[in-house]
C-alpha cells in the first residue's frame, strides 16, 4: 500500500480511537444533550461521526444522491453501543477500501454528485479533515455547553 495512505489512515484510526474512550465515558443520557436549540444533539453528532468513514469512501466513489438517501435511511443507532460499533466498521471498512487500491486508482479523479472533483487520495484527505472536524465539534458541545470533559486525549 501507499506510504501516504498508510500514514493518513493512521491519523483516521487515532481520532476513531479517541472517540471510541469519548463515547466509553459517556452516558446514554448524554445522547440527548443539545447545547444549541434547533441544532444537532449529541447523539445525532455521534451517529453522524459513526459512518463517516463509509459513507464519504461511498461518495468518493461515485455513490449518487439517491444512493447516499437510502444508505443513510437503512442506519438506525439505538445506543452508544452501537454507534462505536458502526464506528469501527465504517473505519475497517474504509481502511481494508484503501488498502487494495492501486496507484493508478489513487490517483483516479471521482465527481461526488454535487459536483466536486478529488482524486481518491484527495478523498482520503477529505475523510481525515472530515472526522477531525466532528470530534472537534464533540469534544467542544460535552465540555463547553454541558460541562463534562471526558478527559480523553485528542492527539498522540
Amino acid at each position: 500500500m501507499n506510504s501516504y495512505c498508510t500514514y493518513a489512515l493512521h491519523q483516521i484510526e487515532v481520532a476513531v480511537v479517541s472517540m471510541v474512550a469519548i463515547i466509553d465515558r459517556l452516558d446514554e443520557g448524554d445522547l440527548l444533550m443539545k447545547p444549541t436549540e434547533g441544532k444537532h444533539s449529541v447523539g445525532e453528532l455521534l451517529q453522524h461521526i459513526a459512518v463517516v468513514c463509509r459513507a464519504d469512501f461511498l461518495i468518493s466513489g461515485g455513490a449518487n444522491q439517491t444512493e447516499m438517501s437510502a444508505y443513510y435511511a437503512g442506519l438506525s443507532f439505538n445506543n452508544l453501543k452501537d454507534i462505536q460499533t458502526e464506528l469501527l466498521s465504517s473505519y475497517s471498512y474504509l481502511e481494508q477500501a484503501f488498502r487494495e487500491m492501486t496507484e493508478e486508482e489513487l490517483h483516479q479523479e471521482m465527481k461526488s454528485y454535487w459536483g466536486v472533483t478529488y482524486s481518491r487520495y484527495e478523498w482520503l484527505l477529505e475523510i481525515v479533515g472530515h472526522l477531525y472536524h466532528h470530534r472537534g465539534q464533540l469534544h467542544a458541545m460535552l465540555v463547553h455547553c454541558n460541562g463534562k470533559d471526558p478527559q480523553v486525549p485528542l492527539f498522540e
